[in-house]
């Protein structure tokens, strides 16, 4: 009987507990408290163990997915050997070098290697979420003249790139697609052929653009939905002593569009400028064009006669505000 008793007491007891359970309300959330993707972070990268990580992909996975504030990551100097990715999920993230010479991220794929890289998946650094910045950071691609081996695919919108530096050969700088807006300031590109390309609004202000051999600066493939392409802004072009023919820039896909305005051109510049990848049609869809730049390369004589000098009304049109308006406005701060 005792036994009995027991066990009623004992299920009487769980039974109440359920109950109470089922009315007691949850505990009250702080109304000061903000979520972690609200509050800004710092963490730190350094190859020899003194910061938060090694590795700057082992900082990247760290920050919280869709962060709408931004998440920096301080990197210590050191040369990183990493095929880096930065995913779509992983957005308003800063990679901040401690010096521009002294961080580099490094790696040496390139299309046909033994892995059957592509152009497409060749990058060291790959940018996928909206919102990065990179400042005072090397991207380079080591493979080497072999062919296209990309140091830096961006695919992500509103992406912003100070005193950094591009290094490779041909395919240094891949601007991927369409709907993406890039800004380049302060910074370093060289390479051979081809090496500023693609399909992204982009602005270089104020940027050293360095030819290493005879070859095509940029490769654009605008779409015809698009306004503007690539626009320099008061850059300057350099070369290699043994690049004296480059041009300017060829289009990849037809409705390449690409501007030079107030850029120093060198001697290297070949007085044609501008050439048609070998298709005629090209000419009649190819949007080239250029306004008050200087220098030996500058000569509008024997320039294309299916390109164009801007007359200073069009040129007013190219500002930074202006190329990034968008369907939602972005005009990133110059600093």
């Amino acid at each position: 009987m005792l036994i009995r008793h027991s066990l009623l007491v004992g299920s009487l007891l769980l039974v109440a507990s359920s109950l109470h359970a089922q009315v007691t309300p949850p505990a009250a959330k702080d109304p000061a408290a903000k979520e972690t993707f609200l509050i800004p972070i710092r963490l730190t990268v350094a190859p020899d163990g003194s910061g938060d990580y090694r590795t700057i992909q082992e900082a990247v996975m760290a920050v919280r997915d869709f962060m709408q504030v931004e998440a920096t990551i301080f990197i210590k100097n050191g040369t990183y050997h990493e095929k880096l990715l930065i995913p779509s999920q992983k957005t308003h993230i800063t990679l901040l070098g401690e010096s521009k010479v002294g961080v580099v991220i490094s790696f040496g794929d390139y299309s046909g290697d033994a892995e059957k890289h592509s152009t497409y998946t060749s990058s060291t650094v790959r940018v996928q979420g909206n919102d990065f910045t990179a400042e005072n950071i090397t991207f380079e691609n080591s493979a080497g003249r072999v062919g296209q081996a990309v140091a830096l695919h961006v695919e992500g919108d509103r992406a912003t790139f100070r005193n950094c530096r591009m290094l490779g050969n041909q395919d240094t700088l891949f601007l991927a697609i369409e709907n993406s807006r890039q800004y380049y300031q302060d910074c370093y590109i060289e390479g051979t052929t081809d090496f500023i390309f693609g399909a992204s609004t982009a602005v270089f202000d104020h940027c050293t653009i360095h030819s290493k051999t005879n070859s095509y600066i940029t490769a654009a493939s605008t779409t015809p939905r698009q306004p503007f392409g690539l626009v320099f802004l008061n850059c300057q072009l350099t070369a290699a002593p043994e690049a004296t023919k480059v041009y300017l820039g060829r289009p990849w896909r037809p409705n390449a569009h690409t501007v030079f305005l107030y850029t120093a051109m060198g001697a290297h510049i070949t007085p044609a400028g501008w050439e048609n990848w070998g298709k005629v049609s090209n000419e009649a869809t190819a949007y080239y064009a250029e306004f008050a730049s200087t220098g030996p390369g500058a000569a509008t004589q024997g320039r294309v006669q299916w390109s164009r000098q801007l007359t200073a009304k069009e040129a007013k049109q190219y500002t930074i505000k202006n190329i990034f308006a968008g369907p939602v406005s972005w005009e990133p701060v110059r600093k």
